[in-house]
């Protein structure tokens, strides 16, 4: 888990990797399932600028999916498709940018994606100047090409470019 603490007795979480002061903590999450760029930070300046809606700051990730993705599906992603929040409310995503890209250069997923000989996959690029729960799963189940593996790539200016599963690196 993106948390210092467990939600679960079988879970691990960021308490099981690395150590740090107690007044560090994650600049937003990725869900259990997500993998990828993890900001921590004992400014709660920078936090708050990074976690506030009205900042617009942009996150892009890599997203397997399942299925060729279409043009027409792409075009919807970058308009806004409605997603039902926690409470079960309906919200139209603010437009962002989606692309088809080639299998991009990140770290293997250990444990691996699922394999499907017969089932094609697609890569996309997806950055999003918003940040609601578990959005870009939403968002591509919404265009009906579900999520195999999700990679955050970039956080505002920072990006994983270069860095290997588990590396920690210190920004002043």
């Amino acid at each position: 888990m993106s948390q210092f603490t467990r939600e679960a007795e079988n879970q691990r979480c960021l308490a099981d990797f690395i150590k740090v002061p107690a007044n560090v903590y994650p600049v937003g999450r990725l869900d259990y399932d997500s993998e990828g760029l993890l900001l921590l930070t004992d400014d709660k300046k920078l936090n708050h600028e990074y976690l506030n809606p009205d900042n617009h700051i942009s996150k892009l990730y890599y997203v397997q999916v399942e299925g060729i993705i279409t043009p027409e599906a792409l075009k919807r992603l970058g308009s806004g498709v409605d997603i039902k929040l926690p409470n079960k409310s309906l919200y139209t995503t603010l437009p962002c940018t989606a692309k088809k890209i080639n299998t991009p250069a990140i770290p293997q997923r250990i444990p691996p994606i699922r394999f499907r000989a017969n089932i094609p996959d697609s890569w996309l690029s997806i950055e999003i100047n918003e940040g609601k729960n578990r959005q870009i799963r939403k968002m591509c189940a919404a265009v009906g090409f579900p999520v195999l593996r999700l990679v955050r790539y970039g956080f505002g200016p920072y990006t994983i470019k270069g860095m290997k599963s588990g590396d920690l690196v210190k920004i002043n």
